[in-house]
């Protein structure tokens, strides 16, 4: 099996699938246990501070970014981001990956950048 592991998919045209309707997915993993991937495309209303309290009890650090929507499964907050030290993986070189609560604390609360976060 070839891995698609830090590939781009765009989504055809004729896709009949509203989740991915326009889509592009940045794959985080891709092996034989199975594929995960985050949609690029898909900023929402929401902002950091609107979901602050599944991340952290302390006050929420002044941060506008958007929240974009990860896919169409729900899950716990993600991040895209380029703090090698604060990463569970390296999709593609400087492009870092976490779900890890405490790194995603430090990427907001030192405001790193760039940083993309899902959820």
């Amino acid at each position: 099996m070839k891995s698609l592991e830090g590939q781009l998919l765009v989504a055809s045209p004729y896709l009949g699938d509203g989740n991915f309707n326009k889509s592009v997915v940045l794959m985080i993993q891709h092996n034989e246990h199975g594929a995960f991937g985050v949609v690029l495309n898909r900023p929402t209303e929401n902002r950091i501070r609107d979901l602050w309290d599944q991340v952290s009890d302390e006050p929420c650090p002044p941060c506008d970014l958007p929240i974009h929507l990860g896919g169409p499964i729900e899950g716990p907050l993600m991040a895209l981001h380029s703090e090698r030290h604060l990463a569970d993986s390296e999709v593609v070189s400087g492009v870092h990956f976490t779900a890890s609560k405490d790194n995603l604390l430090q990427l907001i609360k030192n405001g790193a950048g760039p940083l993309h976060i899902y959820s």
